[in-house]
């Protein structure tokens, strides 16, 4: 039987496979009972905030499933701690997919596990920076990075960007300046791949530009990949920062909370082998193995068998009918002064709201509409605009979202 989740009930529904599925359209758009995940919306609002992949996007069942498939293979070994750097079984796998995707062949050795882009952004603000340093990204960026950034007592110098992405000859001039006033730049965090909050795409031209500039700088970069996989379109997809660097002086991150579940908590860093060896190296790996043991060799069995890249494209076809219903209905309804940016992949659409209409009186329209909504400069955008996230909704209530937004949205004044 099928489980309908709420705010303070556990039922039974009908359906077929078991899923971690939402109940009626007033109910909380969430996984389930507040005290148990990290964000329920309120009661009667569609929540277009958090990057949140719907439960009905991946069944319980694939989970399950891999995860049995793995403890029949490996026995207590897949209970143990793990190796330090990552069980090979499950780098081996991941290496032999970003090959598949990427312009160089990946090795296990490239490769380290983690739980997610957020322990890895932690650890790396902790190895690779020390207070007061200076971390460059581009306006706007990931918010929550941002908080793991101040955490560290790194200040965050904001990178100007263009339609292509960030301006690699303002990251040389930033970073001279930094070093001139006799501070450190710890590194350049960058989105290039269907970047967060805006969908942007970073092509080729300008990804080897921002590598030439860091190399003649002596500047680290942190590319988090987080959305790599979820191409929308057929929209090739450049290679990697890291694969075009030949892992000198680029570290990558990816996460399996955008393709599957977060409450995996899996993902992974890769790089040279020296600095995952350096990495896999720390006090915390001696003492915990690496993280996520159990699941990297889960998600290793669902990327062998096949099941991996069979839910991904049913997953990218079903996002981008989302993408779609959100989309198309702004553009629809909205006035021809709002601007949305072409979204070939990911998780979200960028709106520009125009001058007549602030940015929080956008936010408070839309609340009072029953819709909430991300303000840009949540993510440092020096335009006032809106992220709006498409992953957790079906097409119907995304339609109807949309079509509040744009009648709270329309009547100036």
């Amino acid at each position: 039987m099928q489980r309908e989740y709420t705010n303070d009930s556990v039922r039974e529904g009908r359906g077929g496979k078991q899923r971690g599925a939402l109940c009626g359209p007033d109910a909380a758009d969430r996984y389930a009972a507040a005290d148990i995940v990290q964000h329920v919306a309120p009661t009667g609002f569609l929540d277009l905030g958090p990057g949140y992949l719907d439960p009905e996007l991946v069944t319980t069942d694939t989970i399950g499933r891999a995860y049995s498939a793995a403890l029949a293979r490996y026995g207590d070994t897949a209970l143990a701690y793990g190796h330090n750097q990552g069980a090979l079984p499950y780098r081996a796998a991941l290496a032999r997919h970003l090959t598949r995707t990427d312009s160089e062949p990946w090795m296990p050795s490239h490769l380290l596990t983690t739980s997610g882009t957020s322990q890895a952004l932690d650890m790396l603000a902790s190895v690779f920076s020390r207070p007061d340093d200076v971390v460059l990204a581009e306006a706007p960026t990931y918010d929550l990075a941002l908080n793991i950034f101040r955490d560290h007592g790194l200040t965050v110098s904001a990178v100007r960007c263009d339609a292509d992405g960030p301006d690699p000859e303002e990251i040389e001039r930033t970073v001279e300046a930094v070093r001139a006033s006799g501070r450190r730049v710890a590194f350049a965090y960058l989105i290039p791949t269907f970047h967060n909050p805006t969908a942007r795409l970073v092509p080729t031209a300008r990804r080897t530009a921002l590598i030439a500039a860091a190399h003649r700088r002596n500047l680290l970069i942190v590319e988090d990949d987080a959305y790599t996989d979820l191409s929308l379109d057929g929209t090739p997809t450049p290679p990697s920062l890291t694969a075009l660097a030949k892992w000198e002086g680029v570290l990558r991150l990816g996460t399996f909370s955008k393709t599957l579940a977060p409450g995996m908590r899996l993902g992974w860093l890769g790089g040279s082998p020296h600095l995952c060896r350096r990495l896999a190296d720390r006090g915390v790996a001696h003492s915990g193995g690496s993280p996520s043991h159990l699941t990297s060799l889960a998600v290793a069995q669902l990327m062998d068998d096949g099941g991996y890249v069979e839910h991904l494209e049913q997953l990218r076809a079903r996002l981008a009918q989302r993408r779609e219903a959100l989309s198309v209905t702004l553009r629809e309804h909205l006035p021809d002064d709002f601007t949305l940016r072409p979204v070939h992949g990911g998780l979200f659409v960028w709106v520009g709201i125009p001058p007549w209409l602030p940015e929080q009186e956008a936010v408070g329209r839309a609340s009072a509409a029953g819709v909430l909504v991300q303000p840009g400069s949540r993510f440092g955008s020096r335009e006032p605009a809106v992220r709006l996230a498409y992953s957790a909704h079906p097409p119907t209530r995304l339609r109807s979202a949309a079509a509040r937004l744009a009648g709270a949205w329309r009547q100036k004044g």
